[in-house]
């Protein structure tokens, strides 16, 4: 298990099982030391990228920046930040950019992503009163991509079902599936884990029928769902779009699916 995500994989059960009103309560906090990972998302008004891929490389953004061996190393250069971040809640904020707006957040620390032509740009996580002012100009909300037809899951890759019932922006559906590759990670042995980075974090995204959302959600024992079918849950705080305790995104690791909670 990889150090960096620890305090996540040390986290998850607990927050599973705690009552929908709790996930949501944040009197804990103080408004200027709230930590987000900015997502910016690639909006081209000639070229607007498909669904799908947007989100598949949004996913793999996040988990990239957190292992990347300039947040792992303790003597990196991200580590203090990401660290910091994952001690508390690894809250994601999707933003759009286009033209010069995205040129620019190239600039900024973090990992860009490709796929199938769609692009995403998982920023190191920090203070959201620190945000550079190229990011916080940046739009949360405000653009949408109509649902595509992705074909078949490739072979020995993990994936990420959205939950049917939630009807999630593609904004609101990045950072969810951006924590389910997190989640997953922090569950992962040393030899998947190196596995997954060689083949650059990459993952699919699908959006199953009811019946398979039931067959693979943990239920009560997340643990059971993790060691039997690889699966993991998020489970969204309901700040936006979805009430409190709603599971957004059931990670299923395919190439390997054993390990406990």
């Amino acid at each position: 298990m990889n150090p960096v995500l620890r305090p996540l994989a040390a986290r998850y059960a607990e927050w599973l099982h705690l009552p929908a009103a709790e996930a949501a309560d944040v009197s804990d906090e103080q408004p200027d030391q709230v930590r987000a990972m900015p997502v910016i998302l690639r909006f081209e008004k000639a070229d607007p990228p498909g669904r799908t891929p947007l989100l598949e490389a949004a996913a793999a953004a996040a988990v990239a920046v957190c292992l990347d061996e300039r947040a792992v190393a303790e003597d990196g250069e991200w580590h203090e930040a990401v660290n910091a971040w994952i001690d508390g809640r690894i809250r994601k904020v999707s933003r759009r950019a286009r033209g010069a707006h995205w040129e620019a957040v190239q600039e900024l620390p973090g990992i860009t992503v490709e796929v199938g032509g769609a692009q995403a740009r998982a920023l190191v996580p920090g203070r959201v009163v620190d945000n550079p002012k190229v990011v916080s100009r940046l739009q949360v909300s405000g653009s949408e991509l109509a649902s595509d037809e992705p074909g078949p899951v490739p072979d020995g890759v993990p994936v990420l079902y959205l939950n049917p019932a939630a009807g999630m922006t593609v904004g609101k559906a990045a950072a969810q599936v951006g924590h389910g590759t997190m989640i997953l990670a922090s569950l992962l042995g040393d030899d998947d884990l190196g596995g997954w980075a060689k083949r650059d974090f990459r993952c699919a995204v699908r959006i199953p029928d009811a019946t398979t959302w039931n067959a693979l959600h943990p239920g009560a024992d997340p643990g059971l769902a993790w060691r039997e079918r690889g699966v993991v849950a998020v489970r969204d705080a309901g700040f936006t779009e979805v009430a409190p305790g709603t599971v957004t995104v059931l990670a299923q690791w395919f190439p390997a699916g054993q390990g406990s909670v």
